[in-house]
């Protein structure tokens, strides 16, 4: 099997251009691509490293906005980004973004490691992390 590359994420918002503005202004996301132009179009941007695609939501989650570090149903928890100042990314976030935990000294796992979940515009959350190493060795997959 060919090893797969990540080409982007799609996620829903009620307002898609604000979750758009909000990832531009604070992760330097600009689009490189709209579907159906209109109302009900579908964007796609991109900051070098990753893409997002942009759908406009159909309804509201199953379980009300999430809290904390994400939701727990099946599905994905969080997206999250590696920052080299959490305080100071979370400085310049301000009141754009509502912190749903953190910081959080996550030492115990990785020396250094702090990290704060926020939610976007659309309620999905988005995990700041400083301080985040690949294991060296990690253990086999049984």
């Amino acid at each position: 099997m060919t090893a797969a590359r990540l080409a982007h994420i799609a996620l829903a918002a009620a307002d898609p251009l604000a979750v758009e503005r909000w990832y531009g202004e604070h992760f330097g996301f600009t689009r490189t691509r709209v579907y159906d132009p209109g109302p009900d179009q579908v964007v796609m941007v991109g900051n070098g490293q990753l893409e997002l695609e942009i759908f406009p939501a159909a309804g509201a989650r199953p379980d009300g906005p999430p809290t904390e570090a994400g939701p727990l149903y099946p599905g994905w928890r969080h997206l999250a980004f590696l920052v080299t100042d959490l305080d100071a990314t979370l400085a310049a976030l301000g009141d754009s973004a509502r912190v749903t935990l953190g910081p959080v000294d996550m030492g115990k796992y990785i020396a250094g490691m702090r990290v704060a979940w926020v939610a976007d515009p659309a309620g999905n959350i988005v995990e700041l992390n400083q301080g985040y190493v690949p294991e060296a060795d990690p253990p086999a997959r049984p």
